[in-house]
């Protein structure tokens, strides 16, 4: 069941289009997004060396970088404003959490900034197309 709440107003660069256009945010451009976002955060982890400390952080990455995705697809099957509103915030906490696991990743030194800087920024622009989103719901629900 459609919820009637859409992301169509939402406009974003999206750096890895071939042009570097500005697209127009709709669901099925997110749900390619959050899928691209979670099969690079794979190649990311399996592309790093392996160890105690770096194997947990890899985890915790894998599970909340593949969860953006998985989460926004729930959101998007939502039965009422109010489900889309709670499943969105789970999107937002778990692409928020991806940027934390980044971010430890580089200031441990396991990641370069120039390798994480690709990943990094587009975990904050999902995370601000998301928030955007859940302002949006939150006002048109009242």
């Amino acid at each position: 069941m459609d919820c009637g709440i859409r992301i169509a107003d939402c406009k974003a660069i999206y750096p890895k289009s071939a042009f570097e256009k500005d697209v127009v945010m709709n669901k099925e451009e997110l749900k390619r997004r959050t899928k691209l976002f979670a099969l690079d955060v794979i190649r990311l982890v399996e592309s790093l060396p392996r160890g105690r400390t770096i194997d947990i952080l890899c985890r915790q990455l894998l599970r909340s970088g593949t969860s953006v995705g998985a989460n926004y697809r729930a959101a998007c099957r939502a039965k009422s404003p109010a489900d889309f509103i709670s499943k969105m915030g789970i999107v937002e906490e778990e692409a928020d959490e991806s940027l934390y696991w980044i971010e430890l990743l580089v200031e441990a030194g396991f990641l370069g900034v120039n390798k994480a800087q690709p990943l990094s920024t587009e975990a904050g622009e999902l995370l601000a197309i998301t928030v955007a989103s859940l302002k949006t719901a939150k006002r048109n629900k009242s």
